[in-house]
């Protein structure tokens, strides 16, 4: 067993280090690694565990983020329990993989601190990485504060290593703004959080010769279609287990988490969907204009991104008048990607309130409160007029001419 390297207070940690004590606590067998800014110290972290001997694992360092998710796939099919690390150019590189790991149903988390895609390039942080992967096959949690990513990394190893789900899990926190902000943290004794997270339970390992296994079969028409049907099914049904295991986490910490988090939902007429750490931006500005103009607003978060929560997007968001999307990733050619998921929940409703989608915050420019009660006071022109009064998306936050697209032509 590895040497003791107790937690139960609050600690002042960054979302990095918080990410990577999660890993130390879960007692990760293998990460394999490409550091890349700036998800770097969560590796670096952990391969100081390990030489400390905190953690009884390996820390392989690779040739590439590539090599790091093939490493990381190998190491899984064998029967370890495995993590690693990465952010945008480093998570565009482990595309390929990424795929390879969730078609073998293999429980890798993967914790993925955002940052913008190049070119140009950038080392800040935007979600480009995170839509990059929304199709891959992989659960995505979605972390708004350092607490959140220590939770909810503990919480990654549950849900993917469950025997109703065996699916990878990514844990994605906003670059620099989160991973690099020093916050309270209230932290779980080792023994807590190693018994939450439970003993790793190998599933049809390689390395167990008395039952060979094949891993990457080659299907075609025969039998291609009905694999990719079955994972899909267990994506969906990882809902139930997401659920269950928020719950236990709860029983265990006091602390709340849910697919979708609503904020003064009650009684509000508009809202702003969001990601990240804007969820917290815009739940200070709701508040501020529900004080101080009247404004009944509110803020709806998506804690899981896939699988996407139509169910309970669709509940939170049939009551308003009014809604406000923000995509922190270039839609290059189209609507935001988080605005066509939540438009596509919301079609199904009777009331079909009013939806309009901002592109914002791109390369890490900053979302203001300020920015957050323009946006809502629009809402409340648009629910007032009962359709959407200015282009259906806009450019918040960008110098120069205003940018406005896919102009609206619907009228009273």
């Amino acid at each position: 067993m590895a040497e003791k390297y107790e937690l139960n207070e609050v600690e002042v940690w960054d979302g990095n280090f918080a990410a990577s004590q999660a890993l130390r606590q879960a007692q990760v067998d293998v990460v394999a690694a490409y550091p890349i800014t700036p998800s770097t110290p969560i590796v670096e972290n952990y391969g100081t565990y390990v030489a400390n001997g905190y953690v009884d694992g390996e820390f392989v360092m690779v040739e590439s983020e590539h090599g790091a998710m093939s490493a990381c796939v190998g190491a899984a099919a064998a029967g370890g329990r495995v993590a690693t690390a990465t952010s945008s150019q480093g998570f565009a590189l482990m595309v390929e993989v990424l795929y390879q790991a969730s078609g073998m149903r293999l429980p890798i988390v993967l914790t993925v601190v955002n940052r913008a895609l190049a070119s140009p390039l950038n080392v800040r942080g935007d979600h480009s990485d995170m839509y990059l992967g929304r199709d891959s096959g992989w659960i995505q949690l979605d972390a708004f504060n350092a607490q959140e990513a220590y939770d909810l990394t503990l919480c990654a190893f549950k849900i993917g290593e469950d025997m109703d789900v065996r699916l990878p899990v990514m844990v994605h926190q906003d670059g620099f703004t989160t991973s690099h902000k020093a916050q309270n943290v209230n932290t779980i004794k080792d023994e807590d959080a190693y018994n939450f997270v439970g003993k790793y339970q190998p599933y049809e390992e390689m390395l167990d010769f008395t039952k060979p296994v094949t891993y990457g079969a080659q299907t075609e028409e025969d039998w291609h279609f009905e694999h990719k049907a079955k994972q899909h099914k267990a994506l969906i049904d990882s809902r139930d287990v997401i659920e269950r295991v928020f719950k236990e986490f709860k029983d265990l910490t006091g602390r709340e988490y849910k697919r979708v988090e609503s904020y003064m939902m009650d009684d509000a007429e508009v809202a702003i969907v969001a990601l990240g750490s804007t969820v917290e931006t815009a739940i200070y500005a709701a508040k501020k204009i529900r004080e101080e103009e009247g404004i009944k607003a509110g803020v709806v978060a998506p804690r899981c991104f896939r699988p996407f929560p139509f169910d309970d997007i669709r509940e939170a968001l049939e009551n308003t008048k009014a809604v406000i999307v923000l995509d922190r990733s270039a839609p290059m050619g189209a609507m935001g990607a988080l605005f066509n998921e939540v438009s596509a929940a919301l079609y199904t409703t009777a009331s079909r309130p009013v939806i309009s989608n901002y592109i914002y915050g791109l390369g890490g420019r900053d979302f203001s409160v300020k920015e957050a009660i323009r946006m809502f006071k629009e809402a409340k022109a648009n629910a007032d007029a009962g359709y959407v009064t200015t282009p259906v998306q806009q450019f918040s936050g960008v110098r120069g001419p205003k940018l406005g697209f896919f102009e609206t032509k619907r009228g009273k």
